[in-house]
């Protein structure tokens, strides 16, 4: 009998943890998650893309938080916590976390969710002086804190600090703690003890219910792309901690920053603030932090798409202090040797280039060397006035397509509101013959590509309006809030997906 060939065509939904259901006002890893893995097998699907899982800073941006390293409490299951005991039903109750069950209010979640977390660390068995029975494995907490110290420590003193200083950057905080002198950080450590212990106590919570929930993912045969911004914010951990990494001057200040040139999205550019890597110094170490990183990565998620593919070959340098990004330049960067590095390192990694926006010929060559998948967006495909390389017909098989990203609006919206040109060429190309289903027929576009993996945002399966939009790039306020409702999942919508499944050999 001949050996059944390797499935390759594969198709997953992009589904952020916060926009999950639950009942505290922001998706977390509850049985609600759970429910959603269920949910996935039986549509047939193979992965759950998620976005980055890290504390999130002033904007709620995922991809702007206080580590690279650590997790976000927010996504920390209460209902684990009460029947573990470490809470009560009616605390958890007495909490304010917004009323909307279908927008995060993200004030309400941080006033209350702290208050809770902060209660349950008084009864775990980790408070200096605590009398009774822990209610935590002691013997796991102290081999995670012992397996993590290497960002760990620095993470929970940053953050302690930071609730010292009520919350202000840390380029504000006085000089010998601002500059790691380490008397200054000694006396710090002694000072904060309990508050560092607290932050560590929440990263082993985040990290022990997110292994058990990425484990039955894994048993229901569903893999997780986890997201990888390449940039880390100013204000983190890692900046403060580490600051020889990037381009900073004696006094630990930005010399430049991250960005995006003016293009026909944004007059302006985009200025997005992040700390730029100092390559040579990564280079130097034999880019030792990125392979920590990427190897972090993999404890969480099975494949890591990595964000601003691009940056790797050429980085856009804007003079830290300018307004906007119009007045910057390209700079090189590391290339094809870190990549080459962290596979003699970590072996084959799954790794998906997020290669989206103006390509020069050098980024292909990169992305091709590295032998990683693309991506292709539908939405960028269709414009009437010249052929896009995101139409299917000129896909390849080692890629991955998507109707569109959290950056993107619904696939409804988005055919609602395109010019009517460009509308009609869709139409045509997708032979679209009811507008009322026209996001089905471009989810039906995207699993008959070529493409080797088609992903598909939830909102689209649930043919969802703008209303249901995740981020607007470069605007703060209102994104990273949308939250699916309780009752929209259903068995006919796993069978409909399913159906495709198996239309497309997927």
């Amino acid at each position: 009998m001949a050996k059944s060939k390797k499935k390759i065509r594969k198709s997953g939904i992009l589904m952020p943890v916060f926009s999950l259901p639950s009942n505290y006002g922001i998706g977390s890893f509850s049985k609600e998650a759970y429910e959603f893995v269920d949910f996935l097998e039986s549509a047939g699907q193979s992965y759950w893309q998620i976005l980055p899982l890290g504390p999130t800073s002033y904007g709620d941006s995922p991809y702007q938080s206080f580590s690279t390293f650590a997790g976000n409490p927010y996504f920390i299951d209460i209902e684990a916590l009460i029947e573990e005991k470490l809470l009560t039903k009616k605390e958890a109750d007495a909490m304010d976390f917004g009323k909307n069950d279908e927008r995060i209010d993200y004030e309400k979640i941080y006033k209350s969710r702290f208050k809770l977390l902060k209660k349950a660390y008084d009864r775990s068995g980790l408070t200096d002086g605590f009398k009774g029975t822990p209610l935590i494995d002691m013997d796991s907490y102290k081999t995670f804190e012992k397996e993590n110290s290497e960002w760990l420590d620095d993470y929970a003193l940053f953050m302690a600090l930071k609730d010292s200083h009520g919350g202000c950057s840390w380029n504000l905080w006085e000089e010998d703690i601002r500059l790691r002198k380490p008397e200054a950080l000694k006396k710090a450590g002694e000072k904060y003890c309990e508050e560092v212990k607290f932050y560590k106590f929440l990263q082993y919570l985040f990290f022990t219910q997110w292994k058990k929930l990425k484990d039955y993912a894994n048993s229901k045969n569903v893999d997780i792309i986890g997201d990888i911004p390449i940039y880390v914010a100013f204000d983190s951990a890692d900046t403060w901690a580490s600051p020889e990494l990037f381009q900073l001057d004696e006094e630990n200040m930005p010399i430049a920053v991250a960005g995006c040139p003016p293009d026909a999205f944004s007059a302006t550019g985009q200025l997005w603030g992040n700390p730029l890597y100092k390559w040579e110094h990564h280079k130097k170490t034999g880019f030792k932090w990125w392979v920590r990183r990427i190897a972090g990565c993999y404890k969480l998620y099975d494949v890591i798409r990595i964000d601003h593919f691009r940056g790797f070959d050429e980085y856009y340098s804007i003079p830290f202090g300018n307004p906007t990004a119009e007045k910057g330049q390209w700079e090189k960067g590391p290339g094809y040797e870190l990549f080459k590095t962290v596979k003699q390192e970590l072996g084959n990694l799954r790794i998906i280039a997020e290669d989206l926006g103006y390509l020069t010929p050098s980024v292909i060559a990169l992305v091709k060397k590295t032998g990683y998948p693309g991506m292709k967006i539908l939405q960028f495909a269709f414009d009437s006035r010249e052929e896009s390389d995101y139409l299917p017909h000129n896909y390849e098989k080692n890629s991955i397509v998507y109707t569109g990203t959290h950056d993107n609006e619904t696939t409804r919206a988005w055919y609602n509101t395109i010019p009517r040109k460009d509308r009609a060429y869709a139409r045509k190309y997708t032979n679209i013959r009811n507008p009322k289903n026209a996001t089905w027929d471009f989810i039906r576009l995207a699993f008959g590509s070529v493409s080797n993996t088609a992903i598909i945002p939830i909102q689209d399966y649930l043919d969802l309006g703008t209303e249901a939009r995740i981020n607007i790039p470069s605007t703060l306020g209102n994104n990273w809030v949308w939250r699916m409702k309780k009752d929209a999942l259903s068995e006919e919508l796993a069978s409909k997906i399913n159906e495709l499944v198996q239309i497309y050999k997927r």
